[in-house]
């Protein structure tokens, strides 16, 4: 690989998402006292980072995503008996669809309870 496209590769990327071997063969290329070979991921990124001048950027790390729960327990419950009685009736007259949907938002309060439960 020659060293334009080695580099326009290595722009594209970010060093986080490279293989330890690409951050060593890149690490290789710049003058060094310390044993590339011996260095853990994130060693070869912040040295990789240092000797390039590149400032590090923090990367933003993805907070899951947790619903608001605005009902409280016994309203959860009572909301799912509502739906659970819908469902029996939507099973009755064959509306497999609507009762599918029916179980889908009894599972979601559910598991909105459990979690207002360990809260």
């Amino acid at each position: 690989m020659s060293e334009e496209t080695h580099k326009k590769e290595h722009d594209e990327k970010h060093l986080e998402k490279l293989t330890i071997k690409e951050l060593r063969e890149i690490a290789a290329e710049i003058p060094h006292e310390k044993a590339v070979h011996e260095m853990k991921k994130e060693e070869l990124i912040a040295f990789i980072k240092e000797a390039k001048g590149i400032k590090d950027e923090t990367p933003v790390k993805k907070k899951k995503h947790i619903g608001k729960i605005k009902m409280t327990k016994p309203e959860l419950k009572t909301k799912i008996r509502e739906l659970k009685t819908l469902r029996w009736q939507a099973l009755e007259s064959k509306e497999n669809e609507k009762a599918s949907r029916l179980r889908h938002q009894i599972s979601q309060l559910k598991k909105k309870s459990r979690r207002l439960a360990a809260a």
